[in-house]
């Protein structure tokens, strides 16, 4: 099972610490290439120092910024592959899914049905409140942002995937023993860790709600079908149309979208409901598609692992 993969005789808590380590030190070096036109662009042009995300938007072009914040994900993202063999003697597959393969057709209907979900619910918007919304669809600048957004939004979507119902679940499962911890700890650090973005500022601390309620479904739905791959389906399909469909002065990424969203937003609505209506319902929807049962021991259930049975050797790579 998924986070049973974890537990072998060469592997333990500490490792995660170390690997943690690791990750945070490839995130900020992924930052270099930012943080150097940053610097040129203060020092060499004349613009004052930006101390928001938001300031880092508005001093260059936004594909570009795009592009650079992206790195530090892209930096993580290729040292997984290291930090699984030589930290945790496991193979990248087991970080990922305990199926025998990734199962590309889960992905595939995670990623549909939420693209269905967000692009059905801002058509929805757009037709009951056009002034809300500013058409700002240029051609060129969306076809440099399309490229940027499909090979690089992935790579995002699935590192944070990898750090949380991934590298994180595991973790702290080896050291608790327990399902419920690591359901229970990712989702408040995903949520926590989303403190910083522009939305937070905007919509006041309530907007934590949404991205530990998302982190929690996410967490669920990873433990439920005993891998990530609805997860990435649904985390790829959200940052992807997001990015591309709408855009606002206060968004975590600020893009040359089709549509520019200038209302005034509605932080209990926009954060309860997709928690507490939209969420439930997609967790139905895979539950009856993939024929979940056992919902108490796969979530809140305790670990035994018995290193003597073979039922770890796969995840062995030493």
């Amino acid at each position: 099972m998924f986070l049973e993969q974890a537990f072998h005789p060469k592997n333990d808590y500490p490792n995660y610490l170390l690997g943690l380590i690791f990750i945070i030190i490839f995130y900020f070096l992924g930052q270099i290439p930012l943080l150097g036109y940053i610097y040129y662009l203060v020092y060499a042009k004349g613009f004052h120092p930006p101390t928001t995300q938001t300031e880092i938007f508005a001093m260059m072009d936004s594909n570009w910024a795009v592009f650079l914040m992206l790195q530090s994900f892209v930096a993580v993202f290729l040292i997984f592959p290291f930090l699984l063999k030589k930290l945790h003697h496991q193979k990248i597959k087991t970080l990922i899914t305990a199926k025998n393969k990734f199962d590309f057709k889960r992905f595939t209907f995670s990623f549909l049905l939420w693209a269905g979900v967000v692009i059905l619910s801002t058509v929805i918007e757009y037709l009951i409140s056009p002034e809300d919304f500013v058409w700002q669809f240029n051609w060129y600048p969306f076809l440099i942002l399309f490229l940027i957004a499909v090979f690089f939004i992935p790579i995002q979507a699935a590192t944070e995937e990898f750090i949380f119902r991934g590298y994180l679940m595991q973790g702290i499962a080896v050291a608790f023993k327990s399902k419920w911890a690591p359901l229970i700890i990712t989702s408040v650090l995903f949520g926590l860790l989303h403190g910083a973005n522009p939305e937070v500022e905007k919509l006041g601390n309530i907007s934590l709600v949404y991205y530990i309620g998302t982190g929690l479904m996410l967490g669920i739905i990873t433990l439920m079908d005993d891998g990530m791959e609805l997860a990435l389906g649904f985390h790829v399909a959200n940052n992807l149309l997001s990015s591309l469909i709408v855009t606002s002065d206060w968004s975590a990424l600020q893009t040359h979208s089709i549509l520019k969203d200038v209302s005034e937003p509605n932080a209990g609505f926009q954060i309860l409901f997709p928690v507490f209506v939209v969420y439930p319902i997609l967790l139905v929807i895979f539950a009856n598609r993939y024929q979940w049962t056992h919902w108490k021991e796969k979530l809140t259930g305790n670990i035994v692992i018995n290193y003597n049975n073979g039922s770890n050797e796969h995840t062995n790579v030493s």
